[in-house]
């Protein structure tokens, strides 16, 4: 029973994180609820590495929300090759 409520406390987490990261991002990012949440862990992750690197420490909140930030945008940039200035970012993302 304690890993199951781990892994909805995890999901929780990255969801939150990952829906602060969008809201900060402007322009839209059409995703699934699961993967909002794999954006927010996945900027916890990246986040706290970075953190660990470069003060000592793994952060929390500010850190996780700053990793998940960044990797929205590298995969704005990466992935659906659109700016995250100018009258390109306000666009929806191309069709596949």
């Amino acid at each position: 029973m304690g890993f199951l409520v781990f892994l909805v406390v995890v999901f929780v987490f990255g969801l939150a994180v990952g829906a602060l990261a969008r809201l900060a991002v402007p322009g839209p990012d059409p995703m699934p609820i699961w993967a909002t949440a794999a954006l927010g862990i996945g900027g916890s992750i990246v986040g706290g590495i970075v953190a660990r690197l470069l003060i000592g420490s793994y952060g929390g909140l500010l850190v996780a929300f700053l990793g998940a930030v960044l990797l929205l945008i590298l995969y704005r940039h990466f992935v659906q090759h659109r700016p995250l200035t100018g009258p390109g970012a306000r666009q929806p993302p191309p069709p596949r």
